[in-house]
């Protein structure tokens, strides 16, 4: 599903201004709102241990918490990808708009725009071919819809030991099963941001040597056992432990649910950092394939989703609510579905079964209590995933053994698909969570799509998240290519005791948003030199483009691009110059790394 924002009337206005390098971006009317109910099942079944209660569900944040929207566009069109199968998992072709019926909870929708698409299997061609100087992130040929899969090791989430399992099974599903003519990448996810292992290649055999070269890392909750896990999770402290009051005679037990619920304060904490960068990972993959059209797939090799969600209305909380909400809203515009893969395989979560257990709470209410909780976490996890990958029209796969052919199954998804259009009511200023349901009026058919959206300020308004847009594309290791753009350097004077470095930086004229009936034009560009030895920032500037072009204007920037000149100031050193442009009326990016010798 992709929300595309359409041209609105706006006022006159022609303003270059400074760069928003602490400028002040608003917060979007969030309130902090009142604490939600807890949700989730009251108790879980177990056929080994019976039924039993378990511990109270965390308090999580809703979108529908949050204050009204303020739409800013007054057209807003919603698109949603649609994949059509028989009972044998084959693509039904020849379907017409009038096949389907899109419903918005429960209400049916008006389909304003409807394709079938094929995707391309072909390997990605290069668009140009950079001179001396010259860099570029138009990494492809993006005239049509191409299959794209992205293969993402999970290595903050998932049990070290776990890793090299999943990196096992990784390779016997490329070297069994994957077609020399998908085009796919490899990333990592970890504690240090994500890292590109190999970037888009149609041949499986380079991601082989690249992932075996590949090693672990310990995860943000390596250590911690599984009893102060389920207590992060749940955001309590667990019924019977020391802070909900001393058991008389049994000091042993409280002393060791003392230890747990205090280290489920700090496991609480490293979940916030897993959580920034889980959402930062997925947030830099879609705006890496952004550019490149069509339905695209990440194979997610995980344990588990780093925040308990109770529904897909759920939120984080605090501030990465923002960051979580953009990030949802990125991977549906860059028309991407999620399918996580559980690399635990089969998991036992008996009391019993872990080895990072001291042993003391072994009586039988401690034990069962200890056990309702594990039970609650592998469920909630299990939950989360599968909610996760609904909601970006996905599948998860989990409690087996055979991972291969989970990752087989994932990336045999359909590539044949319909795209459905229909416009959002912007009079409904109600925030949360939309669901959507697409019925096919053909027998025989299963239908998938993504579950529903999220409107929010965050998601409906590209104005507030300007700032951390920005802060994100400038040091992701990715190059943005939602906006595609070309940066040349043009020569060096002397200033002093630095250099002018003269650069031009031109945007391909699909790149350039024209909005409204006065044409108006709305894009931050940001410029960060770096030292390649320290990392240090050298120099730095940011520009606000606002303008409103005459027609003639108008006319070359559709047949020529936007075309920006500028220079840095700069000592002699080795340099990497990153370069961010972003259109602020639909919060499009694009980003390219150069790399400068300033002699």
């Amino acid at each position: 599903m992709r929300i595309r924002f359409l041209p609105s009337a706006l006022a006159l206005s022609l303003l270059v201004s400074p760069g928003l390098f602490g400028q002040r971006t608003g917060g979007g009317g969030r309130t902090a709102g009142p604490a939600s109910k807890p949700g989730g099942p009251g108790v879980v079944s177990n056929p080994t241990y019976g039924r039993t209660s378990v511990p109270p569900n965390p308090q999580v944040h809703h979108a529908s918490d949050e204050s009204a929207i303020e739409f800013r566009s007054e057209t807003v069109l919603v698109q949603v990808p649609v994949v059509v199968t028989d009972k044998a998992g084959n693509h039904v072709a020849g379907l017409s708009r009038t096949d389907f019926e899109v419903l918005e909870n429960g209400k049916t929708q008006k389909i304003a725009s409807f394709e079938a698409i094929e995707a391309s299997h072909a390997p990605l061609a290069s668009v140009s071919v950079p001179g001396k100087g010259e860099f570029s992130n138009l990494g492809g040929n993006a005239e049509a819809p191409r299959t794209v899969t992205i293969i993402a090791l999970d290595t903050i989430n998932t049990p070290f030991l776990d890793q090299a399992y999943g990196r096992k099974q990784l390779v016997k599903f490329l070297a069994e099963t994957v077609d020399s003519g998908q085009i796919l990448s490899l990333v990592s996810i970890g504690s240090r941001g994500t890292k590109v292992i190999h970037g888009l290649t149609s041949d499986p055999a380079e991601l082989i040597q690249a992932l075996k070269k590949v090693n672990g890392e310990l995860p943000g909750l390596q250590g911690v056992d599984i009893d102060t896990q389920a207590a992060a999770a749940l955001g309590t402290d667990l019924p019977g432990t020391a802070n909900s009051g001393f058991s008389p005679g049994s000091t042993e037990v409280n002393l060791e649910d003392f230890v747990i619920n205090g280290d489920a304060t700090i496991a609480r904490m490293q979940q916030d950092r897993a959580i920034e960068a889980t959402m930062r990972a997925f947030l830099d993959i879609a705006w890496s394939v952004s550019g490149i059209p069509g339905k695209k797939a990440v194979l997610w090799a995980t344990a588990g989703f780093p925040f308990f969600l109770d529904g897909p209305a759920a939120v984080p909380g605090g501030y990465l609510s923002v960051l979580y909400e953009r990030t949802m809203q990125a991977l549906n515009d860059a028309e991407i579905s999620v399918y996580p893969v559980d690399v635990r395989g089969l998991v036992n979560f008996s009391p019993s079964a872990d080895a990072s257990r001291s042993g003391g709470a072994k009586g039988g209410s401690a034990f069962a209590q200890s056990l309702a909780a594990r039970s609650w976490l592998q469920t909630s996890t299990l939950d989360a995933l599968k909610d996760f990958a609904a909601m970006t029209g996905g599948r998860a796969f989990y409690n087996t053994n055979d991972l291969a052919a989970s990752f087989r199954r994932a990336a045999e998804d359909s590539s044949s698909y319909y795209l459905l259009g229909y416009y959002l009511d912007t009079k409904n200023t109600k925030p949360g969570w939309r669901q959507l349901k697409v019925k096919v009026h053909q027998p025989g058919t299963e239908v998938r799509a993504r579950s529903g959206f999220l409107v929010t300020n965050a998601t409906v308004n590209p104005e507030l998240s300007l700032k951390t847009d920005i802060g994100f594309a400038l040091t992701s290791p990715f190059d943005s290519t939602g906006i595609p753009l070309t940066v040349r350097w043009r020569g060096m004077t002397s200033d002093g005791g630095k250099k002018k470095v003269q650069f031009g930086l031109h945007v391909a004229p699909e790149g350039v948003t024209l909005e409204g009936t006065r044409n108006q034009l709305n894009m931050e560009i940001a410029v960060v030199a770096v030292t390649q030895k320290s990392g240090a920032q050298a120099d730095s500037f940011g520009q606000t483009i606002k303008a409103e072009p005459s027609q003639e204007t108008v006319a070359k920037l559709k047949a020529e691009g936007l075309a920006y000149n500028n220079n840095l100031e700069l000592p002699p050193g080795q340099y990497t110059v990153r370069f961010v442009v972003r259109d602020n009326l639909t919060g499009k990016l694009g980003s390219v790394s150069a790399p400068l010798t300033v002699d």
